[in-house]
């Protein structure tokens, strides 16, 4: 995102857009949102605005971004500077739980946003971040050590299947919040059995079969496995 597009951002206007635009992205995806329908949504009377203050929906997508991931990555930076040595579930929180105070905002469509364009294959050159990548980078060069009874190439693995599950279960609460569904798990007891079951999905041993069917499995697995896959 330009400096333009930041600022932009700020504004009443731009603001009321660029929600707009993630809540529809989040329902239809990229290609089922017109930058006309996006300002039609958002009550402006000029069709031309999202271009005015975005440039593009490219500029747009970006401009969500920055205006989401700021904060999300500071809130992690704080919160791993508290985790002791060796807690894996205080690191696995660290990382997990400002994704989780998300969804329990209810302001936007973010992770719902974000399942939009894990899904399209043409729009994961727009997931590209150089702050989120570094973020990630952390993560995994602080978890795998702390798997040491996983076999390195499962290790990886898994920790991206978590990431996954957090963002599908989280995304999920965003939308029964928004929708005001009831019945939803107080969110300390949310976030407790998330973290929960995803140590020990990470620590588990190996069963026998998952041995058996990873020696089976094709090249990109083996490559995985014995480690120059990074």
């Amino acid at each position: 995102m330009t400096r333009a597009q930041a600022s932009a951002a700020t504004t009443t206007t731009a603001l009321q857009l660029l929600l707009t635009a993630e809540r529809l992205f989040a329902a239809h995806g990229l290609a089922g949102v017109s930058l006309r329908q996006i300002a039609v949504e958002a009550g402006s009377a000029n069709n031309s605005a999202v271009a005015y203050h975005f440039g593009s929906k490219e500029g747009l997508v970006q401009a969500i971004f920055g205006y989401r991931l700021d904060q999300l990555l500071k809130r992690r930076e704080l919160l791993r500077a508290r985790v002791a040595p060796g807690d894996l579930r205080a690191r696995l929180e660290a990382h997990l739980l400002p994704v989780f105070e998300i969804a329990e905002s209810r302001e936007g469509a973010y992770l719902s946003f974000l399942e939009q364009l894990q899904r399209d294959a043409s729009s994961q050159p727009l997931l590209a971040n150089p702050e989120a990548e570094r973020s990630q980078a952390e993560f995994l060069a602080d978890v795998q050590p702390l798997l040491a009874g996983v076999e390195p190439w499962l290790r990886q693995l898994r920790i991206q299947q978590v990431q996954l599950l957090s963002l599908h279960t989280a995304a999920e609460r965003e939308r029964a919040l928004a929708a005001g569904q009831t019945g939803q798990l107080p969110f300390g007891l949310f976030v407790s059995t998330s973290l929960d079951a995803w140590v020990g999905y990470l620590t588990a041993p190996a069963s026998n079969e998952t041995q058996r069917f990873a020696g089976d499995a094709p090249n990109a697995l083996t490559t995985r496995r014995t480690g120059r896959r990074r």
